[in-house]
């Protein structure tokens, strides 16, 4: 995290006696910062609760308590829990000042809120305790140095191999570690950077062996359902996600990570109860603690999930007032802020233009350039759609130089320019298909919807089936036909249970006159709409089409 960007997270709470002046110099200084979370919440004296999952690993301290804080900090630590599982560290080397591993965990938590000279700094604490420690943890202690040093240089294919082999190496000698095996699955993604979010088909190995070692290891669970969610076998990912869930249930996350693919097999009435569970748990959280909301980067993401399977319903009241929610809170990450996108996406559907305008114009004044570039390219649609061609190439000038800024290859799940570049190309081929090269209008505008239908996480699956929902309108307002038949049949295979994707294709079977296809899929469009708002635009579409 940069200097200006900690100044924002210091002030959301330290500014409520404004920041003291070494603060704004120095975020470390005064009302110190770590990563976006004020170091004075991290490290708040905190109990053992239950039901943060089952995650055991044995460590060098004289001290029964020391050790159950430590496991604490783990198990909050697999489930994203920033704050808590610092928190737990913290508590566990009270007492035990020696407890080198608990500085192993500290600075991984660091890594995770993207403070990277905090994470150096509690993996020397860690390294200055090695002559206090087993064999075992002083290879893991130097594991942690070593990824470190990788994830300084996230582009460097040679470090991230080094740091692999060390791994490797460690398992050689400590074969029957579970914990090892999961980093080593961690290991496994596209950068050293990697912590279980992100695994693809080599990842699942090490997990299942992992889960070998140690039956019903939650941490294991909870890496198997991102793996199998990434590589699309949905079916396994709802198995570990229902069992991380039932091991984990205290943590927000493990509720959240089921949702996520319950959407993906048509049970979005159970997927919006577990984001509501999340919500519950997290909103109960913080009233207790006494932390704001936005300091936790998964509570946006919960209620971007949130808000978007509600759309899928068309409950589209519920819909926007869930993702104001979520804007209304300020970004602390190039993550949270670059999804702010689905609101004025959500309006641009609505065709709300001057609503969607402004909305868009906010992105386009983001503090990322992928949030930037984004933003530009969807006032560039408000704009086209209002007839304002020049304006809108204008705009399109200006996404493109800022999807220039957006680096190839980021840590953790900092946004890239793959992840940006497809709502770029979207305006692009918008262009063409309006006034310019039609063919390759059409040509782009395909490419990008199998983009984005590649592109990894959750609300990237949700967000592509909006966005083909959006193109297969604009094809279909510009006569394109075949483009727009080619766009609902994506929406199909995306997600055949989601009422818009029948729509899109009963619209385009009535215009060729296939009046079988258009009333079935019109059939299907009223089922999976069932109790979607009375008054959507949409669903009148479908009936008055069906009663003619």
């Amino acid at each position: 995290m940069t200097l200006p960007h900690a100044r924002i997270a210091a002030a959301l709470l330290c500014a409520a006696g404004a920041l003291p002046a070494a603060a704004q110099d120095d975020p470390h200084a005064g009302c110190a910062v770590m990563g976006w979370v004020p170091k004075e919440i991290l490290e708040r004296a905190v109990p053992l609760r239950p039901g943060t999952g089952n995650v055991r690993e044995a460590v060098t301290t004289s001290s029964a308590e020391a050790q159950a804080f430590y496991e604490q900090g783990i198990n909050y630590l697999h489930g994203y829990v920033w704050i808590e599982a610092a928190r737990s560290f913290r508590q566990a080397l009270r007492l035990d000042p020696n407890l080198a591993l608990a500085w192993v965990g500290l600075s991984r938590v660091y890594s995770g809120l993207d403070d990277p000279q905090a994470a150096r700094d509690a993996a020397a604490k860690a390294e200055a305790l090695t002559a206090r420690t087993s064999p075992r943890e002083q290879r893991r202690i130097a594991l942690r140095v070593k990824q470190l040093e990788a994830m300084a240089e996230v582009t460097d294919a040679a470090k991230h191999a080094a740091y692999k082999k060390a791994v490797d190496d460690a398992l050689a000698a400590d074969i029957g570690d579970p914990a090892l095996w999961l980093i080593r699955g961690n290991a496994e993604e596209a950068s050293a950077a990697g912590r279980g979010q992100r695994g693809g088909v080599a990842s699942t190995a090490f997990y299942l062996e992992a889960l070998r070692l140690s039956p019903d290891n939650a941490a294991a669970h909870h890496y198997l359902t991102h793996s199998y969610e990434t590589i699309g076998q949905i079916p396994l990912a709802l198995e570990h996600g229902e069992a991380y869930a039932r091991l984990a249930p205290a943590v927000p996350h493990s509720h959240h990570m089921w949702g996520h693919d319950l959407r993906r097999v048509g049970r979005i009435d159970d997927a919006i109860a577990a984001f509501r569970r999340t919500d519950d748990l997290e909103k109960a959280y913080y009233g207790a603690e006494r932390i704001d909301a936005a300091l936790d980067w998964h509570h946006v993401h919960n209620l971007d999930l949130l808000a978007t399977a509600y759309q899928h319903k068309g409950q589209m009241r519920k819909a926007e007032a869930t993702m104001r929610e979520a804007s209304a809170l300020p970004p602390l990450t190039d993550y949270v802020e670059f999804n702010q996108k689905l609101l004025p996406v959500f309006l641009i559907g609505r065709q709300r233009w001057d609503e969607a305008r402004e909305a868009a114009d906010h992105l386009a004044r983001g503090k990322w350039p992928a949030t930037r570039a984004v933003g530009q390219a969807l006032v560039g649609h408000a704009l086209l759609v209002r007839g304002h061609a020049a304006e809108a190439r204008a705009a399109l000038e200006t996404a493109e130089r800022e999807l220039a800024a957006v680096p190839s290859a980021t840590a953790g799940i900092s946004v890239n320019r793959n992840q940006a570049q497809p709502w770029v190309d979207t305006l692009r081929g918008e262009l063409l298909l309006r006034d310019g090269d039609r063919a390759k209008g059409r040509q782009i505008l395909e490419g990008v919807a199998r983009t984005l239908r590649g592109l990894p996480g959750p609300d990237a699956w949700i967000q592509a089936l909006f966005r083909l929902e959006a193109m297969a309108r604009t094809a279909r307002d510009a006569g394109e036909w075949e483009l727009a038949g080619f766009l609902a049949d994506q929406m199909i295979e995306h997600d055949a249970a989601y009422g818009g994707s029948h729509l899109a294709r009963a619209l385009v079977a009535e215009h060729r006159g296939d009046r079988a296809l258009a009333s079935a899929a019109r059939a299907e469009a009223a089922r999976y709409w069932a109790d979607a708002d009375p008054d959507l635009p949409e669903l009148k579409v479908v009936k008055a089409a069906s009663a003619r």
